[in-house]
């Protein structure tokens, strides 16, 4: 039987590689996105053009009613759901004593309680033998500076993870938990790019492609990680 993949954010950066990974692996894909409509059709068609299956749904991560509507037309068109993974977030960084109040709630709108309500869905609409995986974050392993409401709330999303792990254990379904580190995306600042001391310090001295994360979420999908659940994984090239 063909299994369905739903992937929030996925129009493009890790998600999209997510989307295109899990695809090769056989499944059909609901590729989410929010505002990015013409990059989530690119992923679609790229999907389509090598004999594979996808959709595109739109819904804010932010809004409960477009979890349950993202969920239910994920579900609708392929009649069931295999895989959920929860890659949509907020990143923003600054010390606690400035962070505006507005900045935190935007995190912990998207980071903590829409990835909270995904899963929520996800645990109830979910085929037996399913997997769950959280997009968290290297932060999460090591406290530094101006990353405490980001850090913060993807420590929250791997605590879910933890606790769904013994809840869903019984239908066979996993709950695990990918940490990125220094990815090259659009959404990684020039300054790190730059930033020699701190490439420096991953042993295998490069920045991290969206590729290297999709082929670790693709194995936590996989039947060979089927004895792998209420873990967090790093994929980061050794930074943390």
């Amino acid at each position: 039987m063909e299994k369905a993949a739903l992937i929030t954010a996925s129009s493009r950066g890790i998600g999209r590689a997510i989307a295109l990974r899990l695809s090769r692996d056989g499944a059909a894909v609901v590729v989410n996105y929010q505002r990015n409509e013409d990059a989530a059709k690119e992923v679609v068609a790229t999907i389509e053009r090598t004999g594979g299956r996808a959709v595109a749904v739109r819904a804010d991560i932010a809004v409960p009613q477009d979890i349950t509507r993202l969920f239910d037309e994920a579900v609708r068109a392929f009649g069931g759901l295999d895989i959920v993974v929860n890659n949509a977030g907020v990143r923003a960084f600054g010390a606690v004593a400035d962070l505006p109040l507005d900045t935190l709630d935007a995190i912990l709108a998207v980071n903590v309680r829409g990835t909270f309500l995904a899963m929520q869905q996800a645990a109830r609409m979910l085929r037996d033998g399913g997997r769950i995986i959280n997009i968290s974050t290297g932060h999460t392993r090591e406290a530094n500076p101006h990353v405490a409401a980001y850090g913060g709330g993807k420590t929250a999303t791997e605590y879910f993870g933890r606790v769904l792990a013994k809840e869903l254990g019984g239908r066979g379904i996993t709950v695990n938990s990918v940490l990125p580190g220094l990815t090259d995306t659009d959404g990684l600042s020039p300054d790190f790019r730059a930033n020699d001391a701190l490439l420096g310090r991953t042993p295998l001295g490069r920045l991290g492609r969206p590729e290297d994360i999709a082929d670790v979420v693709a194995f936590l999908a996989s039947d060979d990680a089927r004895w792998v659940t209420g873990d967090t994984i790093a994929a980061a090239g050794g930074l943390v």
